[in-house]
């Protein structure tokens, strides 16, 4: 019997710190705000700023950013992989594993995401979480019955930018498992309005029914 090819990855695998991260991937050097619209310039299909970004334009209040994070719909992965041509290298990230996103790897799965940059000298500039779609509509990774229009859980900032809905964001950091993830919350969550309130309550109860937020929102 011939051998099997090796897994996708390995049975025991884990997380890689900082400095093996940065040996064997590579740095960060994102675009902003400032500079996504022109890199994004001539791609004809939705896409909106999501994480720590789409917070800060919600509160106005600063912090860091390691990364910038668009989102575009899981059926216009192919059409932005065109977009992107020969110009820059993105690559798929699904389950901690990296593959080339080009002719010879042509699928992705519709959760997963693509990271972006010039060519393998070059930092990653970009962080594309591919958002699943039902008919066009929004889905929820958490929960995929969950789909709204696009246009409800987005919104147009006075930057001419289209960010996820600061509710949606907060869904998404829920388990505040990290440091930076538990600030967001403190700092945004005050801010929200009754009606993003509900929404971020009902959104959580689907998955996680004994969240703190059922209670208190």
């Amino acid at each position: 019997m011939p051998p099997r090819p090796p897994a996708a990855e390995p049975p025991a695998i884990r997380a890689l710190g900082p400095e093996d991260f940065l040996r064997w991937y590579g740095g960060w050097d994102p675009l902003d705000p400032s500079s996504v619209a022109a890199f994004m310039d001539g791609f004809d299909r939705p896409w909106w700023i999501v994480g720590g970004w789409s917070l800060e334009a919600f509160t106005g209040v600063g912090r860091e950013h390691e990364d910038m994070d668009i989102s575009i719909l899981s059926g216009d992965a192919e059409a932005f992989r065109l977009f992107l041509g020969d110009r820059w290298t993105p690559w798929n990230v699904d389950d901690s594993w990296f593959r080339p996103f080009d002719h010879r790897f042509t699928d992705v799965r519709p959760d997963s995401q693509v990271w972006v940059r010039r060519d393998a000298r070059s930092p990653w500039v970009l962080d594309v979480p591919f958002t699943p779609e039902s008919d066009g509509r929004w889905s929820n990774k958490r929960n995929l019955a969950h789909t709204e229009d696009l246009e409800d859980v987005t919104w147009v900032a006075p930057d001419g930018l289209r960010y996820a809905r600061p509710e949606v964001t907060l869904m998404f950091k829920a388990a505040q498992a990290r440091d930076k993830d538990r600030r967001d919350v403190d700092v945004s969550l005050p801010r929200l309005d009754a009606r993003a309130r509900r929404w971020l309550r009902d959104a959580v109860a689907q998955f996680d029914p004994t969240h703190e937020w059922v209670r208190t929102l």
